[in-house]
C-alpha cells in the first residue's frame, strides 16, 4: 500500500521548528494489524517520502515490509513479489498507477480511496467510500476478506 493519501489523509503537518506529523486512522491499523495479519495477508507499504514517524506506526502493527523513499515502486514491488497476481495494492494517486497497472495486468486486485484522483480511480477493482486516513485502507481490507 502507499502511505500519504491513503493510509494518512495527505497531509503533513509541519511545526515552526520543522517536526512534522502525521496521523493514522485507527481503523486502518486494526484492519492490519487485527484482520489482515492474522489471515495471511502480508502488508507491504511502498511509499516514495521517508518518515520516522512511519516507521514507528509499522512497528505498532507489525509490518516489517517497509520501503520509504522508493522513486519506483513497480520495480520495488517486483523485487518484493514475481507473483502479482496475489497482490492487492491501494493507492491514491499519480505515483501510483504504474505499480497498479502492472499488478492490475497481472491478475491481481486494485483498490483505492474515494478521494483518490480520477485516473486512480478509474481503474481500481474497489473505490472505498471513504476518504485517504479516514478507513480507506480498513474498508479495503473487509472487501478483501469477504
Amino acid at each position: 500500500m502507499d502511505v500519504d493519501g491513503t493510509l494518512t489523509d495527505g497531509k503533513i503537518y509541519m511545526g515552526n521548528d520543522g517536526e512534522m506529523l502525521k496521523a493514522f486512522n485507527i481503523k486502518d491499523g486494526y484492519g492490519i494489524h487485527d484482520i489482515a495479519i492474522p489471515r495471511g495477508i502480508i502488508p507491504v507499504i511502498i511509499t516514495g517520502r521517508s518518515s520516522r514517524i512511519l516507521e514507528n506506526r509499522c512497528k505498532e502493527l507489525g509490518i516489517d515490509l517497509l520501503f520509504q523513499a522508493v522513486s519506483n515502486k513497480t520495480e520495488k514491488l517486483k523485487e518484493v513479489t514475481q507473483n502479482l497476481n496475489t497482490v492487492a495494492y491501494i493507492g491514491d494517486d499519480l505515483n501510483d498507477l504504474p505499480c497498479m497497472l502492472a499488478i492490475k495486468a497481472a491478475g491481481g486486485i486494485i483498490g483505492s480511496p474515494k478521494n483518490a484522483t480520477v485516473k486512480v480511480r478509474d481503474i481500481s477493482n474497489f473505490v472505498s467510500e471513504f476518504d485517504g486516513g479516514e478507513g480507506a485502507v480498513r474498508d479495503f481490507i473487509d472487501w478483501l476478506v469477504k
